[in-house]
């Protein structure tokens, strides 16, 4: 664009005149038509940091992806554990469900220390979940029922048993030594950086065989690899194009910022190797193009385009940890306002890429980047108890419980999840609103098997004793509360979460479209609207107990809303819609304008 400098000046009329007459025409048009066209380009630009373009849609933003533990959720032979032949038996009540994409927790061998994400072999099935045949057979089922699969892959660390680290710790000369990060000394930072505080007391700790210290950012069986290493970057590419080649349709990437952190130059703020990102992208992407990479990567929000990539050639997707823990804040206080911000603030990214939007998933709540007030308000709603608290800064909790199982507000929560302006992700069991086991230990008491029926162990399993205890007391017993008795009562959490998919299936305004928050006059009122190729939607939802009357500025007189869920219309003459919510009530509505 062209831009006038602070020392120009209008002169006269008759001097302006002399200057025009002096221009070439064709020069002039010229001008004016790459003015035009930059003009476009802004335009565009400005766009596409938003809405999907008209064309090739990429299938992670029209997903509704459903997060499996393969040991909690079905066993099919009677041994307390469940296994892949499980996960195909209950492959229709997924598709019934509404969902289209399943992530796998990790299926490799494993000690089993940390719920297998202490991985001893990349390239095998552990073998209490099946055997490599019985992984393809659920493949083939879910590519029949036009299901992605991807799986998590943890290449931050291995477990302490891998025969890598096994020959670095013999053999100091090894290849396999530098596969790891070592120090002869102590390092000054040996205490700081800890990913499990108050669990965890180091980062680095001293290995008897090898004579050196050794770094882990989680737990001590779970050495870090070296990324620095290109050995290592190789067996990282291989996993990935293994699996891939095995037909999964790519990776929930866990610990990204961790694989690439260098801890040498300190334990608690490292430099990064965020580069190999990108190679990362294109490992996958050669064996096949659309392989998605959803990165586990709580950073600060300034860093968010470092991992997607500022053309989006990293991660095309990432959990919003950010706005997951003001969310919580919202949910605690009744106020939306920091929710909102953060949602802004986590606005901007490429075009290609896309948001992964939860409410519960497999570890605590992270809140640890809120303020302290705010932490101790949410903590003192949902997490009263202190052993309820992980790490310093999560809650272990499952949803239902902290919400002390209020329907409404539980339908508030989901009726939003699948209306933010990303991808949803939902965890086994959230469908029917399933509790936890607060004795067990840290981030296990939200892994507890599924509940299928009132049979003997929920329907998980035939086995006198199961890997993990059921929940056999109080509201959450698997006697008052399974996916059987759900099914039987229309209007069951399963069957309200069952026709959210659908409708957010059928209405991608939602993961495609431009999206902009609406003005309302309620504190605990949030509204948001979407645009998409000529179709409006309109969200609302009341984060308070108690019933708000409120105006909303939709941005469109003399417009039709018509209600997504209850299927009524209201005409409307003005902008602002006045609209009286019930406690913890939520609206979807279609924006039609009168032409």
């Amino acid at each position: 664009m062209f831009q006038r400098s602070s020392k120009s000046r209008l002169n006269f009329p008759g001097e302006n005149k002399l200057l025009l007459c002096k221009i070439d025409p064709m020069k002039l048009v010229s001008a004016i038509c790459i003015a035009a066209c930059l003009l476009l380009f802004s335009a565009c630009k400005e766009r596409t940091k938003q809405q999907e373009p008209t064309g090739h849609i990429p299938w992670y933003k029209t997903s509704v992806i459903y997060n499996v533990d393969i040991d909690a959720f079905k066993d099919s032979d009677g041994d307390g554990i469940g296994d892949f032949r499980g996960l195909i038996q209950e492959l229709d009540y997924l598709k019934w469900l509404g969902i289209n994409v399943i992530w796998l927790s990790p299926f490799q061998p494993t000690p089993d220390k940390d719920d297998g994400y202490d991985v001893a072999d990349y390239y095998s099935i552990d073998k209490r979940l099946g055997t490599k045949a019985d992984f393809d057979t659920f493949i083939a089922e879910a590519k029949k029922r036009n299901m992605k699969v991807i799986m998590d892959l943890v290449l931050n660390h291995t477990s302490l048993e891998h025969p890598w680290f096994q020959q670095a710790r013999r053999d100091t000369s090894s290849r396999y030594f530098s596969y790891y990060v070592w120090s002869r000394e102590r390092p000054k930072d040996w205490n700081k950086g800890m990913g499990f505080p108050k669990v965890e007391k180091e980062s680095w700790t001293f290995d008897s065989v090898a004579k050196q210290y050794y770094f882990h950012r989680f737990y001590t069986f779970q050495p870090d690899l070296n990324v620095e290493n290109k050995e290592v970057q190789k067996e990282m590419k291989k996993a990935l194009r293994y699996w891939l080649e095995q037909g999964l349709d790519g990776y929930r990437l866990d610990a990204v910022p961790f694989i690439i952190d260098l801890p040498k130059t300190g334990a608690e703020n490292p430099e990064n190797k965020i580069e190999f990102l990108t190679e990362i992208r294109k490992t996958v992407q050669a064996i096949k193009p659309d392989a998605l990479l959803l990165g586990e990567a709580n950073v600060e929000i300034d860093k968010n385009i470092e991992y997607f990539g500022e053309q989006g050639e990293r991660l095309q997707m990432m959990f919003n940890f950010f706005g997951n823990q003001f969310l919580f804040y919202a949910f605690a206080s009744g106020n939306v306002k920091d929710f909102v911000k953060a949602l802004e603030d986590t606005k901007e990214k490429p075009v290609s890429a896309q948001w992964a939007y939860f409410l519960r998933n497999h570890d605590e709540i992270d809140l640890g980047r809120l303020p302290k007030d705010k932490l101790n308000l949410v903590y003192a709603k949902f997490a009263p108890d202190t052993s309820m608290r992980l790490y310093d800064r999560g809650i272990r909790r499952r949803l239902a419980p902290m919400f002390s199982n209020n329907k409404k507000q539980l339908e508030m929560a989901y009726s939003l999840l699948f209306s933010l302006p990303g991808t949803p992700v939902i965890r086994y069991g959230e469908e029917i609103g399933m509790g936890d086991d607060q004795s067990l230990k840290e981030r296990l008491a939200v892994r507890t098997p599924m509940q299928w029926d009132t049979t003997a162990n929920a329907g998980f399993s035939s086995a006198k004793k199961t890997f993990r205890p059921l929940i056999t007391l109080g509201d959450y017993n698997y006697k008052k509360l399974n996916v059987e008795s759900q099914k039987q009562r229309p209007n069951s959490l399963l069957h309200f979460t069952r026709r959210l998919i659908e409708l957010r299936k059928k209405h991608p305004e939602i993961g495609l479209g431009a999206w902009k928050i609406l003005k309302t006059k309620s504190a605990s009122v949030m509204a948001i609207r979407y645009d998409y190729q000529g179709k409006s939607l309109v969200m609302v939802h009341n984060f308070s107990e108690e019933p708000v009357h409120t105006a909303i500025d939709i941005e469109t007189p003399a417009a039709k809303l018509e209600d997504l869920l209850s299927h009524a219309s209201l005409a409307i003459k003005m902008a602002e819609v006045d609209l009286t919510l019930p406690p913890y009530g939520y609206k979807w509505y279609r924006l039609t304008a009168n032409n």
